[in-house]
């Protein structure tokens, strides 16, 4: 498909900056197909999930933890912004590691970039895709450690300011458990102790997955053609605990609800065949566009995406391109906030494009 069919207008004024507090205080837009055919939009906010549950209804959220993964450098006189992007190899925190970084064009192998008085990296290689593998003088929890002294929280680029103290509790949730990401799950950011459980009081089970979000979630569609957009792989894994319970939630009836576009996508990278999910270790690659059909998940809650990003171009898939440029026009002019500190939506599935 056209990648331009995904554009839309949205004036800059939506785009927010900063989160609401408490966090379920942020708006949430309810979309479904109407009786007659047409849209039905409902406006809501985060707190009135609990009353769109029932007691079959499974909510799946993702686990991961941000890591404080933009670094600044300098390579001799020369500044340098690195943003991890993934491990090299199977140790949690191995001294290798792909990164995206600026001036990538003036990073060549064998060079060392200083990020402290106890963090250098060498230049090992760089890709076609515009990953630099870098070896870090750490490994390990002294790598951890030292991230978490020196790293920056990588906030989108669209939130145009540096990072601060306060970012370190916004940009997580507040069932983060597993260290991996680099940016948030950010449908997740919404979530409160209080609101997890009126969740469980409904009779609706909550399940975690996790997928460890990499920088390739910030990078534009450059292509003209769907087709020709190249997906980042991503590390995810769904238990068998996990994945026996969606799977039985689907034979009984009961909804699936992912929390968040990257629970979606792992959920639907897990499921072999319609109605079943299957345990799942390992990467992830699959970018959803309209006419995919969907094997697991029946409701999706996320937040308001960028125009012509694989992220719009998912909740398209989901609920239809007609009806999802309806509801971010009424969005917008209803001043919901939009992106990974915005508002949020719940989008019930449409088959068909």
């Amino acid at each position: 498909m056209r990648t331009d069919l995904f554009d839309f207008p949205l004036p800059p004024d939506r785009i927010a900056t900063r989160p609401v507090t408490p966090r379920d205080a942020a708006r949430l837009l309810h979309v479904r197909a109407a009786p007659d055919g047409g849209d039905e939009l409902i406006d809501r906010a985060v707190k009135d999930i609990p009353a769109l549950l029932g007691p079959g209804d499974v909510m799946v959220f993702n686990d991961t933890r941000v890591l404080p993964a933009r670094l600044l450098g300098r390579r001799g006189l020369v500044a340098v912004e690195v943003l991890l992007h993934r491990p090299v190899g199977t140790n949690p925190w191995p001294a290798a590691w792909d990164v995206f970084a600026k001036p990538a064009k003036r990073l060549k192998p064998g060079q060392v970039v200083a990020f402290g008085p106890r963090l250098t990296a060498e230049v090992q290689a760089k890709s076609d895709q515009g990953l630099v593998r870098l070896t870090f003088n750490l490994s390990g929890p002294a790598l951890f450690n030292e991230l978490q002294a020196v790293g920056h929280i990588p906030l989108p680029p669209y939130i145009r300011r540096d990072d601060d103290a306060r970012d370190r509790t916004d940009y997580q949730t507040v069932y983060a458990a597993r260290d991996g990401s680099v940016a948030a799950p950010t449908a997740g950011l919404h979530f409160t102790p209080e609101l997890l459980a009126a969740i469980d009081a409904s009779g609706a089970r909550r399940l975690s997955v996790t997928l460890h979000v990499g920088a390739g979630t910030f990078l534009p569609v450059k292509a003209e053609d769907t087709e020709r957009h190249i997906m980042h792989a991503e590390w995810g894994e769904v238990s068998a605990t996990t994945a026996e319970a969606v799977t039985r939630a689907k034979a009984a009836r009961g909804r699936v609800i992912a929390v968040g576009t990257t629970s979606l996508r792992l959920l639907e990278s897990a499921a072999p065949a319609p109605g079943r999910v299957a345990p799942f270790a390992g990467d992830t690659a699959l970018f959803i566009t309209p006419g995919y059909r969907f094997k697991a998940v029946d409701v999706l809650m996320t937040n308001f995406h960028l125009p012509k990003s694989t992220l719009f171009m998912l909740v398209s898939a989901f609920s239809g391109l007609a009806r999802m440029k309806s509801a971010y026009a009424h969005a917008v002019a209803a001043g919901y906030r939009f992106y990974s500190y915005g508002d949020a939506s719940w989008l019930e599935r449409v088959e068909g494009p």
